[in-house]
Formats: C-alpha cells, structure tokens, sequence
C-alpha cells in the first residue's frame, strides 16, 4: 500500500490497517575533547601566538614625526600625545574642568591602548598655510587697495581645537574672517603710499595682527606663527592717477635734496676756501720771516768775512760779479796789468792766506 503524504510503501496488519511508521529519534554525537592531545599538537601556542597578534593588532599605535594623537574612550579625552610645548598643553588643559585628570605625553612612537575601547585620533603637527582670495580694503586716504594675505599655524592643542574648531576648514575660515578683519582695521589707520613702499611698516603691521589673533585663539588649540601680506596693489582704474601723484612727489622730494645738497656744497666750499685762504697767508708770513733771518745770518757772515780779509772779499766779490755778468761763450777784452788778468792767468798772482 502506498502513503499518499510520502508517496512511499505502508505496512498494514491483517485487517488492511496501516502500521503508522516508527519516528528516528536523533542520535547524540559524542565528542571526545582530550587537553592533553591538544596540548601536544601546539593548539595552546598558536592560541597565544594569535591572542599576542590579535592584541598588537588593536591595542598598540604609532605617532610618528609629523603627528599629534589623542585617545578618547567612550566620547571622552583620555590622552592627548603632542610634538612639542607639553607644558602649555597641560597648563591650558588643567584649567578647563572638561580636561582635568587629562594626561598629557610629549614624544613619539609606539604607545598602548586598551583594544575596541580606546579609539585614536590623529592630528598634524605640521605648520598649516591658510591663503584668501584678494579683497578690497579702504586705506587712511580713502584709496581702495587690492589686499592679498596668507598666514602660517599649526595645531598645538589637539583637545582644544576637537571640541572649538573640528577641522582643519573651520580652522582656516575662523583664521580667514579674523586676520582679514585685523588688516582691514589696520589698513584702515595707514595712508596707501606707506603700505605699499614702506616694508618694514608693513612688517610690524602684520605682526600686530598676528599677536591679536593668538590672543583670540589661545583657548581653541592653535597658534598663529606667521601672518603675510603677499600682495598690495591699487585696482586698475587708480594705478594713472596714483603713479602720477607719486611721481610728483618723489620729484619734490628729489629737487629739495638737491637743493639741501647745493646748499650744504657753498658751505663746505666758503669754509675750505677761508682756511685755504688762512694757511697760505700763514705759509706767506712763515716764508718772508724765514727769508728774513737768512738774509740777516748771509749779511752776518759776509761782514765776518770782510773783516778777517777785506781785500779776498773783494777778490770774491768782484769773481761773483764776472760770473754773473758773463755767459758761458761770452768773449772779453780786459787789461793785462788789470788784477783780474793776473788773478785769471796766474800772472804775478799775490799769495793769499785765508784763515
């Protein structure tokens, strides 16, 4: 007989009845779990081995050179691991009472956290570039200058800037509506020939702005390391008028140095020519009084001389007087009896003795 539900043969008594079938019952299956033979297949070993990883795997991190961390656990900052400044950290974060207890690290490499708990959050410790597009401001004179500004700044405080600034972008926003906003303010006190010809204004002028700004981000974890004006210029429509108007000033300032210059050239000239003027006639006075005591001292030794022979004195004389009168080729007719003649020819030359 044949089950219509199993489509299969029925056994029947001897009446014609169906003998309804025997359910199986489901048999246990027996395991055998032996320690001992699990120990020495190595099945513990591996085990460690596989916890050891599983553990460096989720509980270790690096932070490497160019990084700063932070552990939170359960929303709330644990650790706060930066590059450098810890003691500023602490300091800001020991005043807030949603950081205290916080602790603190300075350094690098690999640190500890309990795994699937702790989660970790980096940071960069990197200086950041922030850079606007230009924009107009008014100068002191009422001139309008294109201004184009950038600024450098790191992250300092990783704790501060996760629950002011979130991001990087809202960082640079927050930078770009107070820095701008501190050069306008400062432009605004400085004519437009100063701030674009005089750099060393413009540099203490930017770094008044840049120590405004720390001082309004102080408590947002980050620091403003530099602030630039990268270029200043005047719109097209004003750059004519504006170089005319520099040009005729800088040609009055040139024509009243010139002038000074000239000034300055007759002083120092009528001052030279005095003293030029003054130590000549004092070389003059010095000359004629040196002059005047040779002529007295020739006069004394020539009187000297004529009074220990005066007729040798005249003999010189009268050879000084020939010698001057006479040229090399001169030709002269002269007496023979003369004393010249016997002088010159040693004729009857009288002996003289000079003592």
């Amino acid at each position: 007989m044949l089950d219509n539900k199993n489509n299969g043969p029925v056994e029947v008594d001897e009446n014609g009845n169906p003998i309804p079938r025997k359910s199986k019952q489901p048999q246990a299956i027996k395991i055998d779990f032996d320690f001992g033979k699990l120990l020495k297949r190595g099945f513990f070993p591996i085990l460690i081995l596989l916890l050891i990883v599983g553990y460096l795997a989720t509980g270790t991190y690096t932070v490497n050179e160019m990084e700063q961390a932070m552990i939170v656990r359960f929303g709330s900052i644990q650790k706060v691991i930066v590059s450098k400044d810890a003691d500023i950290v602490k300091a800001q974060l020991s005043a807030t009472d949603q950081f205290k207890g916080v602790k603190v690290i300075q350094g690098k490499g690999l640190f500890f956290k309990v795994p699937f708990i702790d989660q970790v959050e980096k940071y960069t410790s990197q200086l950041l570039t922030y850079k606007t597009l230009p924009g107009e401001v008014t100068t002191l004179d009422k001139k309008k200058i294109v201004l184009d500004n950038n600024a450098q700044w790191r992250i300092v405080n990783p704790a501060l800037f996760k629950i002011s600034m979130v991001t990087i972008d809202d960082a640079n926003n927050k930078l770009d509506d107070l820095i701008f906003s501190g050069l306008r303010e400062q432009i605004g006190k400085t004519d437009g020939t100063t701030l674009i010809s005089d750099k060393e204004f413009v540099y203490s002028l930017t770094s008044l702005v840049k120590d405004q700004v720390n001082e309004q981000v102080y408590e947002s974890g980050i620091e403003v390391f530099d602030v630039r004006i990268a270029k200043t210029e005047f719109p097209d429509q004003n750059n004519a008028n504006i170089f005319t108007r520099m040009r005729t000033e800088r040609q009055k300032i040139a024509n009243k140095l010139r002038a000074e210059g000239d000034e300055q050239y007759q002083i120092i000239t009528a001052k030279a020519d005095k003293e030029a003027t003054i130590l000549k006639a004092e070389a003059y006075a010095t000359a004629e009084e040196n002059r005047g005591q040779g002529d007295a001292e020739a006069l004394a030794i020539y009187a000297s001389a004529y009074n220990k022979d005066p007729e040798f004195y005249q003999f010189l004389k009268t050879l000084e007087t020939y010698k001057e009168s006479l040229g090399s080729n001169a030709k002269i007719v002269i007496d023979s009896d003369s004393e010249f003649a016997k002088y010159l020819f040693q004729i009857n030359a009288p002996s003289v003795t000079v003592e």
